[in-house]
């Protein structure tokens, strides 16, 4: 039995599928970039006191970027930007974005400062287990000082990368993560030399790669003719409706971050480098998040933003269950490749002088709990996009509240029995939770989604991934060994991952998928 044909009109889903793959593409530079940073700091600071005050500096300013800059905000402007070009009025855009910039500019600075008087509270607050160590806990504050001015830099940076999604110019702001890991792997090895701890060279890394991150878009905002200027307007309309957007968006978005921070929380109460195998196993899961849904993600906004502005119902039904059914094809196989291959390959990039076997044997145990959840956390973030394309940020808010309580619980109730893993396990629960509330939903206001062929989709590509997946039991009983050197891990690891790729392809042939017929049309472009 095959799957339906898709439309006859396939220009809106290769459009989508073809600006993921162009994401898609920056990101999986980035993802490789993040990897040679990570392979670096976990030989440099492995999972010891140093790394663990890194990564709560780290998490702070990333909890604000996420919840005002890439999260609410990025929900709210895009949407209303959107209705701005559909008016096709350039001066009233330009004015728009200038007074946009200008308010963001002055809160940002604001929030900055205060953080800076009230550091020692906030690192309290987020990893109260750190106060029982007090050079743990200052080296934390001190870090996070120097951390937190990325916040500024980076949320302007997802202004500018907000306007040039929207004009459907996603390469430079897909490849912009690639400057901030290039600058930490300077951080890591170089800048590391001037500095005591050296730790504080990660710190300075991180900020600069703000810094780099807008600098770099900024060219591409002024050819637009829409370059950043000072423009005290606080009345424009624009601001107004943003403000009105993000009121909720930020509710919501904050639901996920206190997940996030909530797990730290814990976290710093477990025994020493909970924090770092969490971190590292995040790292693995992110790579195939970020490659699939982030970027479907990203390219989709923009995308159902403008068809919701037309009222083309029928596009904007099509392309969103386009985006999962593409999730679908391309998260489960990936799962399948962390849950069996989770130790080789982070025994390949990880581990190395300060990263021994029993921290990657630890850190493996969380990304099986992780990997669990990828095609949940990856159906949350293109369902998402279509409730703020349609100006609804109340929706999604109420779910995550929901979601975030079971976090909650399911955090509490798993870090005794599991520890670290147990809250690796309680995200990939409440990925679960959180798909199906927002599915339901949306299925209650725009019709069927999970339609005949989106569970024909789930049930090939399901088959298609468990092939693939004995195929790497077999071949890692065969071929893999702690014992190979690097380069031996390294060639043996990507001709089975290789290996692994063609043999889901080829059942997905077989099975007569239609996604691969999508993405076969946009490799060959």
């Amino acid at each position: 039995m095959t799957n339906p044909s898709p439309p006859s009109d396939h220009t809106g889903a290769a459009q989508l599928l073809r600006s993921t793959a162009i994401i898609g593409f920056f990101t999986l530079l980035s993802r490789i970039s993040g990897f040679v940073r990570d392979m670096i700091i976990a030989r440099a600071f492995g999972a010891g006191m140093g790394a663990d005050a890194f990564f709560v500096a780290q998490k702070l300013p990333n909890f604000l970027r996420r919840l005002f800059a890439e999260g609410a905000f990025s929900t709210a402007f895009v949407p209303v930007f959107a209705d701005h070009l559909n008016q096709n009025n350039p001066e009233e855009t330009r004015h728009a974005v200038q007074a946009v910039f200008t308010h963001l500019a002055m809160w940002l600075m604001i929030v900055v400062a205060v953080g800076q008087v009230i550091m020692p509270a906030l690192v309290l607050v987020a990893a109260p287990g750190f106060v029982d160590d007090a050079g743990k806990f200052d080296l934390a504050v001190l870090l996070t000082r120097v951390t937190f001015p990325y916040i500024f830099f980076i949320s302007l940076a997802a202004l500018a990368a907000g306007i040039l999604n929207s004009h459907r110019k996603f390469a430079i702001p897909a490849a912009t993560p690639i400057l901030l890991n290039i600058s930490m792997i300077l951080g890591a090895t170089l800048f590391t030399r001037f500095f005591d701890p050296p730790v504080m060279g990660l710190a300075v890394g991180l900020t600069l790669g703000g810094i780099l991150q807008l600098a770099f878009q900024l060219p591409a905002i002024h050819k637009l003719g829409l370059g950043f200027r000072f423009r005290w307007e606080p009345g424009h309309p624009s601001i107004q409706k943003i403000l009105t957007l993000m009121g909720p968006s930020v509710l919501g978005v904050s639901v996920a971050q206190i997940n996030l921070l909530f797990d730290l929380f814990i976290a710093s109460w477990l025994p020493e480098g909970s924090i770092s195998y969490l971190y590292y196993a995040d790292r693995l899961l992110e790579f195939p998040l970020g490659l699939i849904a982030v970027a479907l993600g990203t390219a989709i906004l923009p995308t159902l933003s403008a068809k919701a502005a037309r009222g083309d119902t029928v596009g904007f039904k099509r392309d969103l269950t386009t985006g999962l059914r593409v999730v679908a094809f391309l998260t489960l196989p990936a799962t399948v490749a962390l849950v069996v291959l989770a130790e080789p390959m982070l025994t390949l990039l990880f581990e190395r002088g300060a990263f021994a076997p029993e921290t990657t044997r630890l850190t493996a145990n969380a990304l099986l709990a992780y990997g669990s959840g990828l095609t949940a956390l990856a159906t949350v973030k293109v369902i998402a996009p279509a409730f703020y394309a349609q100006k609804d940020t109340k929706t999604p808010v109420r779910i995550a509240i929901w979601c975030m309580i079971a976090n909650m619980i399911f955090n509490l109730a798993l870090m005794f029995p599991l520890q670290h893993v147990g809250l690796a396990l309680a995200t990939s629960l409440a990925g679960f939770l959180n798909a199906g509330l927002l599915l339901h939903a949306l299925q209650k206001r725009i019709g069927t989604l999970i339609d005949r062929a989106l569970i024909l989709t789930l049930l090939k590509a399901l088959v298609a991934s468990l092939l693939m997946g004995g195929f790497l039991l077999w071949s890692e009983q065969l071929y893999w060994s702690r014992t190979l050197t690097g380069t031996q891990q390294a060639v043996t690891l990507t001709g089975m991952l290789i290996a692994a790729g063609v043999l889901y392809l080829i059942a997905a042939w077989l099975f007569r998928m239609p996604e691969i017929r999508f993405l076969l049309r946009i490799v060959k472009r």
